[in-house]
């Protein structure tokens, strides 16, 4: 489904959030100011079908009553975030008004998943070192994050049950990419399933002679990364396809969640490969190494710089496989969103930091803090330096 623009009137936060999709599209702002409603609100309407066949499958019915399916969808106590009054919330795509009803009725639609959406809570899909299934969640959590963490158990079920070894995994990644997951995220471990008494785990190990380190031993950063290095496992087959079934759209909430910078990097570069891939991205984020990459992306497209500038920028071989990466990315578009505190968005694409627009310039409040302690470490050495001319 090619979705060309989407706007969300008065739900929840949100008053107005009027979205233009580029083949990147980056949503930054506080916390709490609509990001992840939004972001839902495009998995429903791509994936209409799909979501109620999911819903159907594990016994769950909404009666077909709007405010039912919202609790449902975007989970308990999220009913009110739609408004039947006057101003009534609104749906926009493409230009057209959206009947909300008809998001909560059984309609023909197609039963086919266009948007994987890998959600920020996606640590909440492993219990116990494996995933848990649709229905081990309480009505509390979002469709979001049961769905994830079932196609995460399809996964390691049906497709990975064979082997032990999940990473480094030649099949799945290019080199380029093991060499730096290596370094940066596991510390030269290896991810497998092992087996604890009958059930089965997945466990980090540095050699086959050595012991174990089971989920709970991980770091932070480790227990962050497996269920989205498993969602990117989904999205890029063995296979000689370029991509995962009728999927077109990959949502990723927060990319950088407990990661290293250096690790963070690689998760954009991997994003790049989505974007290699053909699939369409929208990303949400707190890092400004995000929107660092975006803003370097957009130079070089815009001055036609050679593609391989980008591959710098991760400090990463340029191969063949790379350059051809990079190559097709520097033909694509990135937009950037900036949601803001009183319900409304901006296109702050440009990432322009002399722009007289303080979001832009401060890339949605991203790079301030960085601004302004560079200001104040300048004020006290520029003080200093008078001072001691001052004493001699």
């Amino acid at each position: 489904m090619r979705i060309g623009s989407l706007k969300l009137e008065r739900i929840g936060q949100i008053q107005t959030a009027d979205v233009a999709f580029g083949d990147l599209t980056v949503l930054v702002g506080p916390q709490a100011t609509g990001k992840s409603i939004f972001l839902q609100f495009l998995k429903l309407l791509a994936d209409t079908g799909y979501v109620h066949e999911q819903l159907r499958k594990h016994g769950i019915d909404w009666k077909r009553s709007l405010p039912e399916f919202l609790d449902v969808y975007l989970g308990e106590g999220m009913r009110d975030v739609w408004s039947g009054g006057a101003p009534a919330s609104a749906i926009t795509m493409d230009n057209q008004s959206i009947d909300a009803s008809e998001l909560a009725r059984p309609l023909h639609r197609s039963k086919k998943a266009k948007v994987f959406y890998i959600p920020a809570q996606r640590v909440l899909s492993l219990a116990n070192g494996w995933p848990r299934p649709f229905t081990a969640f309480s009505s509390e959590d979002p469709f979001a994050v049961r769905d994830f963490s079932e196609t995460f158990r399809i996964l390691m079920e049906r497709e990975l049950s064979r082997t032990e070894a999940l990473f480094p995994k030649t099949n799945r990644l290019k080199k380029e990419y093991r060499d730096l997951l290596s370094q940066h995220v596991f510390g030269g471990f290896c991810l497998r399933v092992d087996r604890h008494g009958a059930q089965k785990r997945l466990v980090l190990q540095q050699e086959q002679t050595s012991s174990p380190i089971p989920y709970m031993a991980w770091s932070a950063g480790q227990r962050e990364f497996v269920p989205l290095l498993m969602g990117l496992y989904w999205l890029l087959p063995p296979a000689k396809v370029k991509r995962r079934g009728e999927i077109e759209w990959v949502i990723v909430e927060e990319p950088e969640m407990g990661l290293h910078p250096n690790a963070i990097s690689l998760v954009l570069l991997l994003v790049m490969e989505l974007l290699w891939r053909g699939y369409r991205v929208c990303l949400s984020t707190h890092s400004p190494h995000v929107l660092d990459v975006v803003w370097a992306w957009r130079m070089i497209r815009e001055r036609q710089a050679d593609p391989g500038r980008l591959l710098d920028v991760f400090d990463v071989r340029k191969t063949d496989p790379m350059k051809r990466v990079v190559e097709k990315v520097c033909q694509n578009k990135a937009r950037v969103y900036y949601f803001d505190r009183n319900g409304q968005t901006q296109d702050i694409s440009s990432l322009d930091p002399g722009s007289q627009n303080d979001r832009e310039a401060g890339w949605g409040g991203l790079s301030e803090f960085s601004g302004r302690v560079n200001e104040v470490v300048a004020r006290v050495v520029v003080n200093h330096s008078q001072g001691a001319q001052s004493r001699q």
